[in-house]
This record gives C-alpha cells, sequence and structure tokens, in this order.
C-alpha cells in the first residue's frame, strides 16, 4: 500500500484555495524536462476534469523530444512576442497559480517577475531542496523521485485517483522515468513501483514511452554526442571525474535542438573508474550544468554551491552567469580538487 505522506492541512488549504477558482495558470521551469512537462500537463488535465479554465504557461519551448505528450499543443511559451500580451492576460485573471518542478523564481527566466507580482494565490509542487518563501502554499518534498510522484500522491491522498485517465498517467510516467533515468537513481522508494503499476493500469505502453521519451535521436544528435565523448570528454583521476563540455560553435556546428544532448551526461558513469560525471554545455545566454554521480557523492551540494542549482545526490544541475572557460576553472580548480580521495595533485588524462 502507498504511504500517505502529504500534509492534511496543506491539503485542506488547497482544496479551499481551488473552490475559490476558476481560473487557473500553471507553469514550469525553463528549459522544461519530461517531470517539468508532465507535472504541469497532468495536472492541467484534471483541473480541467474539475472544471477549471487551466492555462499551462511555459518560459521557452520544449524539447522536440517531448512534443508527444498529450495536449503539449496546448502550451503557452513565454518566450514568443506574441503570446507575452496572452500570458500576461491569463495571470492578470488568474485566480491561482501553480508553479512546479522549481524552488526559485529565478528558475523562470523573465517570467518571474509577473509570476511574483500576480495577485493570484501561488500553489509550489516541487521536489528540489531550499524552496524560497515566496509562495502562499508550499507541498516540497525533496525526498520524492519526481513533482510528477508528487502530483500524483497528492492527487492519491485527495481521493482524486478515478481522475488519472490515460492521458495524464502518460504524463505522470513521463515525469517520473525521465527524472529517474528510467529508474535507475533517486528510486530508492518501494512506493515509486506501486505508482509506477497504478499508472500502467491505465493501459500505458511504457515500452513506447520509454522509446519516445529517452530513446529517439535525430542524426545530428547522435553525431554531437559521439563527437561529444571522443574529443570533448576529460577524466580526472585519481578524483574520477568525468568533464564534457560542448560550446556555441561546435553546438552550431551540429545543428543542436533542445533534448539534443539528454542523457550524454549519464554516458561517463558507465565507466566503472568514473563516480562523477560534469556535462557543460554554453547556452546563448546562460551556461547549462548537469552532474551525476554514484553512490554518496552529492553533486546537489556541488551544484547548490558553486552554480546556483540543485536537485538530488545522484542528479543535479545549475546555471553560470559567466563563459564556459570560467565555468571549466572553477569545475577543474575548486570542485574537482575537492573530490580528491588522496593528498595527491589532480592528474588529467586528455584525449589523443
Amino acid at each position: 500500500m502507498i504511504r500517505s505522506v502529504i500534509n492534511q492541512e496543506a491539503l485542506d488549504r488547497l482544496f479551499q484555495l481551488l473552490d475559490q477558482a476558476d481560473n487557473v495558470v500553471l507553469t514550469c521551469h525553463r528549459s522544461p524536462d519530461g517531470d517539468a512537462l508532465g507535472s504541469v500537463l497532468a495536472l492541467r488535465r484534471v483541473l480541467a476534469q474539475l472544471g477549471k479554465n487551466a492555462n499551462v504557461v511555459i518560459p521557452d519551448r520544449y524539447p522536440a523530444t517531448l512534443a508527444f505528450l498529450p495536449t503539449v499543443n496546448q502550451i503557452i511559451t513565454f518566450v514568443e512576442a506574441s503570446k507575452q500580451p496572452v500570458v500576461e492576460r491569463l495571470l492578470d485573471q488568474a485566480q491561482l497559480i501553480f508553479c512546479l518542478d522549481f524552488n526559485s523564481m529565478q528558475r523562470i527566466d523573465t517570467l518571474g517577475p509577473l509570476i511574483s507580482n500576480a495577485k493570484a494565490p501561488k500553489v509550489l509542487i516541487d521536489h528540489h531542496e531550499r524552496p524560497e518563501p515566496v509562495f502562499d502554499l508550499c507541498f516540497s518534498y525533496p525526498e520524492m523521485s519526481s513533482t510528477c510522484e508528487l502530483v500524483y500522491r497528492i492527487l492519491m491522498q485527495s481521493r482524486m485517483l478515478p481522475l488519472i485517465d490515460k492521458p495524464v498517467a502518460i504524463c505522470l510516467y513521463v515525469g517520473m522515468m525521465t527524472d529517474t533515468g528510467n529508474f535507475t537513481y533517486s528510486c530508492e522508494d518501494p512506493d515509486l513501483y506501486e505508482i509506477q503499476a497504478s499508472l500502467m493500469r491505465r493501459k500505458i505502453n511504457k515500452q513506447q514511452l520509454f522509446a519516445q521519451a529517452m530513446n529517439t535521436f535525430s542524426e545530428h544528435s547522435l553525431r554531437l554526442q559521439g563527437y561529444a565523448l571522443d574529443r570533448k570528454m576529460t577524466i580526472h583521476q585519481p578524483q574520477g571525474v568525468a568533464v564534457i563540455t560542448l560550446d556555441q560553435e561546435e553546438l552550431l556546428r551540429y545543428k543542436y535542438q533542445r533534448g539534443d544532448t539528454e542523457g550524454l551526461v549519464n554516458r561517463p558513469l558507465s565507466m566503472p573508474a568514473v563516480r562523477c560525471s560534469i556535462f557543460v554545455r554554453q547556452d546563448p545566454e546562460i551556461v547549462k550544468i548537469s552532474c551525476r554521480s554514484k553512490g554518496d557523492l552529492d553533486v546537489s551540494r556541488i551544484c547548490s554551491r558553486y552554480f546556483g542549482g540543485g536537485g538530488h545526490i545522484n542528479a543535479a544541475g545549475g546555471d553560470f552567469k559567466g563563459t564556459i572557460q570560467q565555468a571549466l576553472h572553477i569545475i577543474e580548480h575548486e570542485i574537482i580538487p575537492e573530490l580528491t580521495p588522496t593528498e595527491k595533485q589532480p592528474t588529467t588524462i586528455p584525449n589523443e
């Protein structure tokens, strides 16, 4: 039996807010992944079944690899100039705002000030540590595998499982699957597998969902990842840290599209000698940092301390407002020395 872990007083308050709200806006973090998109789309569909006028607004475009998610075409993207007046109107009319899968208004970029200044109460549903004290109601459970798991638990304790139809189940399953690397990390709780079984009873095809969300790549994506592993991966010993970097010129050369490097950061961990993998990608306005690890090596602490991010012990990320060279300097001269298991100075094994 799945445990009831959600605070009942918070649930009661949530439904008080819902009773008073007809117009609802849902949002998630920039560069949305499967958990971010899955959670907002699943909750939006549930709210629509409750008779709410619910709209999903996100900071920027979602990756093409997630275009198969049900009702994803109804998402409103704030980065598109033509949609900004629509977003402003929706937020002005909103009576409740759900903030999913992020813990800081900085995570939603230029959408942040609009959400912050909106008059409607803001409800956080998230599994990252240390949420900002800017939300009116907070469901913050860092021990959860994903925000989608948290949404499921909220629905379960609210006796709304009958509202989880096949489209909702698809969205929730994809979020849980992608945020755990197809259930390979952050998935020690046996409850997670009972939730997975419950979703599968909605007739979802988990093999197909895995193929669509995690194992579908364009030719350019495969060539980019091959180039990154062959030419841009450096292994630092004795720390057992692999670092991969891709700059803007390299991304353009391989016609990079959002989602093309999905899963790349996990690849070095297949080597027994590597216990931490760091991927550094230069986006147009920011440097993206992704970290993965094995065992008890806490990469969420690294991302929080150096890159204003966070996540889980074995999977975390952050942003760096500088050059890729500056980010790499921090990694090589501050982070990697911290991970040295002996007093020896780190040596670097470059690619041939």
